[in-house]
């Protein structure tokens, strides 16, 4: 019986939507380190399907085609993408170097991260997170289901 999720997938995949996929892989790994691992490209150079790796988190990437609106261009975002970096200011500055918009600079948060929120140039949000210290939900005034 075949592995559920296969190989290399983790239980849940984002599947982010752009315009420009060639374009997005060059930027989101250059601004936020993401290594590209999949490639499909149509008959026509359209690049409709990519995947994306960082550690053990993938994300997926994919032209929906020409009635499609970035997040950017439809005038605002519906989800943040959430990813756990090892050095959250490093990634920052990286980040910002390639060209990033920074929604908001590294800052500890009340549950135990230091996060900042970065917009890449199609508009999709992302937030990176380094967790630098041990709290429960209660501590922050979290509770739990």
């Amino acid at each position: 019986m075949p592995e559920n999720p296969p190989a290399q997938y983790p239980t849940v995949t984002p599947y982010l939507l752009y315009e420009d996929v060639p374009a997005a892989l060059e930027w989101l790994s250059k601004a936020f380190g993401f290594r590209e691992r999949l490639r499909f490209t149509a008959e026509d150079g359209t690049v409709n399907h990519a995947e994306m790796q960082l550690a053990d988190g993938v994300i997926m990437l994919g032209d929906p085609g020409e009635g499609y609106r970035n997040p950017k261009r439809s005038g605002g975002s519906t989800v943040v993408v959430a990813v756990y970096v090892d050095d959250v200011d490093a990634h920052h500055q990286r980040a910002r170097a390639a060209g990033a918009t920074v929604l908001s600079p590294p800052e500890d948060q009340p549950y135990g991260d230091r996060s900042y929120n970065a917009e890449d140039p199609e508009g999709h949000r992302w937030s990176f997170l380094q967790h630098v210290r041990d709290v429960t939900p209660a501590d922050w005034g979290a509770t739990t289901a």
